[in-house]
């Protein structure tokens, strides 16, 4: 029986899985084996999450804002007679650094009178977030890295999984970028379709972005902006970089759900 030499073996294994190349996230993944996924929401109460609406103490949930209804947390604005710039984020109760996260969302509903333009069918998921105890009770946005959710209009492109600084900068080639709002590449959704955000985060190194499985956005070093007043206040000894933070979910006046916030941490 012809027994193919050890080097032609080698080689054709390489060639197949070239010929199979899986994304690199895909593989990473397989690199986990065996590591769980830990739900931040559990699918009945908000145990374990703080929300800090603008003009309220931390804790207050104005109007029942963040609710969970049907095994959905919703971002709901049914006891708002006008949004009156009532910015909200519902804070994990603890911060992470090197992890993977899990977000399935979509929008529903129509916006809430007084909300901004730009707000349409927009919402958020804050990364690297300063400790929610250390914000203004009229402070719009904790010092943060956003990976803005958009859906579409029904007509125009709006990608999703964008990147905003509010009180801070990134690298991207090389490059500070010290603009506020970044696209991305991924698709434009419109309805009410139900969309998946994964976000890869290590530390102050590289950060992913995911829709759906596909890379649509990367940068690095992510860091505090000393231009920003509220910023300023979170430099210490000199040194602006992030290397974690808190996880929030926005309130910006449009109705928006998640059905499965979780997180896989990754080693250092």
């Amino acid at each position: 029986m012809f027994r193919m030499p050890p080097i032609l073996t080698l080689c054709c294994v390489l060639v197949l899985s070239i010929a199979g190349l899986r994304p690199i996230s895909a593989m990473a993944d397989d690199a986990r084996g065996g590591e769980q996924w830990e739900p931040l929401f559990n699918g009945k109460d908000l145990n374990g999450w703080i929300p800090k609406i603008r003009g309220y103490p931390l804790g207050e949930n104005f109007g029942d804002t963040f609710r969970v209804e049907d095994g959905v947390l919703k971002v709901a604005y049914d006891a708002y007679d006008t949004f009156d710039g009532r910015f909200g984020h519902l804070f994990y109760k603890q911060p992470y650094s090197h992890y993977r996260l899990r977000v399935e969302y979509r929008f529903t509903g129509e916006q809430v009178p007084g909300g901004p333009g730009w707000a349409f069918r927009n919402s958020g998921i804050m990364i690297h977030g300063q400790d929610p105890n250390t914000m203004g009770v009229n402070q719009d946005f904790p010092v943060s890295i956003e990976v803005q959710l958009l859906g579409g209009n029904g007509k125009d492109e709006r990608p999703t999984a964008n990147l905003c600084t509010p009180g801070t900068n990134v690298v991207m080639n090389d490059t500070l970028i010290t603009r506020h709002c970044t696209n991305s590449r991924s698709d434009t959704f419109h309805g009410n379709q139900w969309v998946t955000v994964e976000i890869e985060v290590w530390g102050n190194d590289i950060i992913q972005h995911f829709v759906n499985g596909t890379l649509v956005l990367e940068y690095e070093k992510p860091q505090l902006d000393e231009n920003d007043d509220d910023a300023k206040k979170l430099i210490k000894d000199g040194d602006k970089m992030l290397y974690g933070g808190s996880i929030s979910l926005q309130s910006e006046s449009h109705p928006v759900e998640f059905r499965k916030v979780e997180i896989l941490s990754l080693d250092k």
